[in-house]
């Protein structure tokens, strides 16, 4: 990349960050691995750019990446600890991933697409990412024979509890996702109250696409 491309390239993830801001996200640990993280490098190479915008973009497989305002706020919600182990359900490009390998000790994500786990694989590997794996499998499920994890964080929505993820929990684990519900979809956050009893906690309005089973190769 040229001097001007390099410019251009900063000065649009200025922009992101003040976007972010601009919708009340101050974390500043979070902000700095956005800050971090080159989204053009996860992103298709007719959408780069688009890459710094705060947008959802298309992906393969009729996915898309979260933008990167709700990406954060599910982030945020998370309170990832760098001490944490981090369960992704849904690695979609492997940008999310590479954010949570910023603030996590381990990031173990799962995808449901093989041809999307293979690519965000190589991404996270060509961008130097060591503490993060992609496993294709059923979101689900998630993976309980690599848990526990101190934080879950769902990148889809669920319409009840998710009792096979929130199992892999340690015990004072947090996860995070968008429940469907009569009154809407809300971002919430799980907790245990006891060791059979959840707290939940609506945080926000949020609409994210269903939490599909099973497994593809593409589609």
């Amino acid at each position: 990349m040229d001097l001007a491309g390099a410019e251009a390239g900063a000065e649009a993830r200025i922009g992101l960050l003040l976007a972010l801001r601009a919708k009340g996200l101050r974390d500043t640990d979070v902000l700095r691995a956005f800050e971090t993280v080159a989204r053009s490098r996860f992103v298709p190479r007719r959408y780069v750019d688009l890459a710094y915008a705060d947008l959802a973009l298309p992906i393969a497989c009729g996915q898309s990446t979260l933008a990167p305002s709700v990406m954060a706020t599910m982030i945020i919600a998370l309170d990832v600890r760098p001490e944490h182990r981090v369960l992704e359900i849904g690695a979609g490009s492997g940008y999310g991933t590479a954010i949570l390998a910023r603030l996590a000790a381990e990031v173990v994500s799962v995808e449901r697409f093989r041809s999307l786990a293979i690519e965000a694989r190589a991404r996270l590997e060509a961008q130097g990412v060591a503490n993060a794996s992609v496993h294709h499998a059923d979101g689900r499920r998630g993976l309980p024979d690599r848990g526990p994890f101190d934080r879950i964080l769902v990148e889809a929505a669920f319409d009840s509890f998710p009792q096979a993820l929130a199992a892999q929990l340690a015990p004072t684990g947090r996860l995070v996702g968008v429940e469907r519900g009569p009154d809407g979809s809300w971002l919430v956050r799980y907790g245990r109250a006891t060791m059979r009893e959840w707290e939940r906690e609506a945080i926000a309005p949020l609409a994210l696409a269903p939490l599909m089973s099973g497994t593809a190769a593409a589609l």
